[in-house]
């Protein structure tokens, strides 16, 4: 074990097992992404601003003993005139190793802290699709997935019916 000014710089914990947690992306990668562009050349000739819709999910699933993928999904849809600019869709996977989590602590981070990881290289690959298909690049606002989380959470909680007693 070192030490460093008074800090144990180690995994083996006071009991001498390895138990203290630990976090880490193994790996991050474009699962699926598709972008269109059906109205490809007149789209160019269009005058004013496109309506853009942006649509995001968040899926995490176990892939093996302390293995978990996490995948965001972000649709973004640009319309005008009543008829689709471009559209992309891409899932955006991060597999994240989970070690002496404690089992309550493991949704809020696959839910809010590896979509917050994987959201800056996400954007990129949304920005670099619609700057091919020859739009100017789409920069998304950074989004709070913390905050949606706990949203979401107190949401489940308001709609739970209260358990009576028999």
């Amino acid at each position: 074990m070192a030490e460093e000014e008074g800090f144990v710089t180690s995994n083996i914990g006071a009991n001498g097992e390895d138990n203290l947690p630990e976090v880490g992306l193994i790996a991050q990668y474009v699962k699926d992404l598709s972008f269109e562009n059906p109205n490809a050349p007149a789209v160019f000739q269009w005058q004013g601003q496109p309506r853009i819709d942006v649509q995001f999910n968040i899926a995490s699933s176990q892939v093996g003993e302390d293995v978990h993928e996490v995948v965001l999904k972000i649709e973004v849809s640009a319309a005008a005139a009543d008829k689709t600019a471009f559209h992309v869709e891409l899932s955006y996977g991060g597999l994240f190793g989970l070690r002496n989590i404690p089992l309550e602590q493991i949704q809020p981070f696959l839910l809010a802290e590896a979509p917050r990881l994987l959201f800056p290289f996400a954007r990129r690959v949304v920005a670099d699709a619609v700057r091919d298909g020859n739009f100017p690049p789409l920069m998304l606002e950074p989004i709070d997935f913390g905050a949606l989380y706990m949203q979401q959470a107190e949401q489940q909680l308001a709609n739970s019916e209260p358990v009576g007693e028999a």
